[in-house]
């Protein structure tokens, strides 16, 4: 890999990773868009989920706004690990 790809990768993971801190701080508390369009087509919304989300609305519960900025952190995390073994899978399959 090339200094050049390497230093785009380390950018665009720095930028994801600072976007995910800064997000809970930014964003609205009346949220719009998905949920009020399942409100509306869905006939009973408060039925429970088949899988229970590891991380409920984007928080730990317990920990507040710190909560919320470690989940999005964590799962920020988590989907860069799957799509760089994704891409190496792929690159290795060549």
């Amino acid at each position: 890999m090339k200094s050049r790809d390497k230093k785009l990768i380390v950018g665009g993971v720095i930028i994801a990773l600072i976007i995910a801190v800064l997000a809970p701080f930014l964003a609205s508390p009346n949220p719009d868009g998905l949920e009020s369009t399942a409100e509306k087509v869905m006939p009973n919304p408060e039925t429970e989920p088949v899988i229970k989300s590891p991380l409920p609305d984007y928080t730990i519960p317990g920990l507040g706004k710190e909560g919320e900025v470690l989940s999005l952190v964590l799962g920020t995390i988590i989907v860069l690990i799957i799509a760089y073994g994704i891409s190496v899978a792929l690159k290795t399959g060549k």
